[in-house]
């Protein structure tokens, strides 16, 4: 295996890097602080749009998308590594139209689209005009187990009609948010993973409704956000329906493989900038007469974060390489360990960096506090850890079976 970056990927990290250290990281503080201030915090900044046009011009635009005539054509590999730099910012892969879920979904509709469903949503996506949710976790059933989905996509004629209610539908709360990807049961008579079916939904369909927006640990993550939408009696053209009925868990899997690639290398880009700041504060800081960094224990902990760092990335890249060469389902292992791993890792280095900055490491002063936020909340999206530990131990018994 080896993980080296190709020429063409190195240009672009080093591009992507420059225009982060020139553009969002000097202003990234003060965005957050500005924002904070409003009443109304669901907006989009001028500056953002402003950071997004001058990305675009300098082509750091749609990285994740391997074809090169929409994206930047680089390998899952090869992007790994500039997820990991963009991990380190709230705002860069927004700036870089390279966000989760608009990820996701576009790699949905380039995957299973009908030309005229990517005429109508791939296009704008692309070209960074509108956000877009994803809708597949229910309050009232153990979603953990997505085939216990209560809401339904039912087939009607020319027509398919959504009925139920969704939560945890991230980016539902962005001023540009305009399509939704729903799943929902179809035929229940059918294979277990022959019964749902993917809709794409304009947010505006009569009988759809965002019936709040959630707190993550007393955080709303604006101007993003993550809601509860009912779908109530919502009728579509059967031709909103993804790759046809019945194919939802098919688009599924083959939407999750390298997006969780790309979340696990922002969150070791988290892991990185929680790690510099904690090295930052121990040595910048004194008490009882030294560095804190010479105190309690922090020079092992320091240590054992950049060890954990280095452990999760190498995991990682095996991930994003056996994609590579021998596609999705020959990483199933790999991708559900690093589901598991990094965002533990994260959420403990990240807390590390909490413990050294004290009680600003509480406050919104700092990027800690939101950055634990997430990578806490990642120990359940796209799957909790223990469906992940499951499926890495179904895996690992296969071997040994006669």
């Amino acid at each position: 295996m080896d993980f080296s970056l190709s020429p063409k990927a190195q240009s672009f990290y080093d591009r992507v890097k420059q225009f982060m250290d020139t553009h969002i990281h000097p202003i990234e503080h003060d965005y957050h602080r500005e924002l904070q201030s409003l009443d109304n915090k669901w907006v989009i900044l001028p500056i953002i749009e402003e950071l997004k046009a001058k990305a675009k011009a300098e082509g750091l635009w749609n990285m994740f998308l391997p074809d090169e005539t929409l994206g930047a054509g680089l390998s899952v590999t090869d992007y790994a590594s500039i997820a990991e730099l963009t991990g380190q910012s709230a705002i860069a892969p927004e700036i870089f139209n390279c966000n989760a879920p608009d990820t996701g979904n576009m790699e949905v509709l380039y995957h299973y689209g009908s030309d005229e469903q990517k005429a109508q949503w791939l296009t704008p996506l692309l070209a960074g005009e509108v956000r877009s949710a994803f809708c597949m976790t229910e309050p009232g059933v153990a979603s953990s187990d997505a085939t216990n989905m209560a809401a339904t996509a039912t087939v009607e004629g020319d027509e398919v009609v959504l009925n139920g209610r969704k939560w945890w539908s991230t980016g539902i709360g962005h001023p540009n948010c305009k399509v939704i990807i729903f799943m929902g049961l179809t035929d229940p008579g059918a294979n277990r993973h022959a019964q749902h079916s993917m809709v794409l939904v304009p947010k505006d369909t009569p009988g759809v409704r965002v019936e709040r927006m959630l707190q993550t640990m007393g955080m709303y993550d604006e101007p993003y956000g993550h809601g509860e939408v009912v779908f109530d009696n919502v009728r579509l053209p059967k031709s909103a329906i993804i790759a046809g009925p019945g194919r939802g868990f098919e688009i599924a899997q083959g939407r999750l493989g390298p997006g969780r690639i790309h979340h696990c290398m922002r969150l070791i880009g988290l892991s990185e900038m929680a790690l510099k700041l904690m090295c930052e504060r121990g040595t910048e800081r004194v008490a009882f007469g030294k560095p804190l960094v010479n105190l309690g224990g922090n020079r092992e902990r320091i240590a054992e974060a950049r060890i954990m760092i280095e452990q999760a990335r190498l995991l990682v890249l095996k991930a994003a390489w056996l994609i590579d060469s021998r596609g999705v389902m020959a990483a199933m292992s790999e991708i559900s360990q690093i589901k598991v791993v990094c965002p533990n890792v994260a959420q403990t280095v990240i807390d590390m960096a909490m413990q050294i900055h004290g009680g600003g490491g509480l406050s919104n002063d700092f990027p800690l506090a939101a950055a634990w936020t997430m990578a806490r909340s990642l120990r359940l999206a796209d799957g909790p850890d223990e469906v992940h530990r499951g499926l890495v131990a179904k895996f690992e018994l296969m071997k040994y079976k006669g």
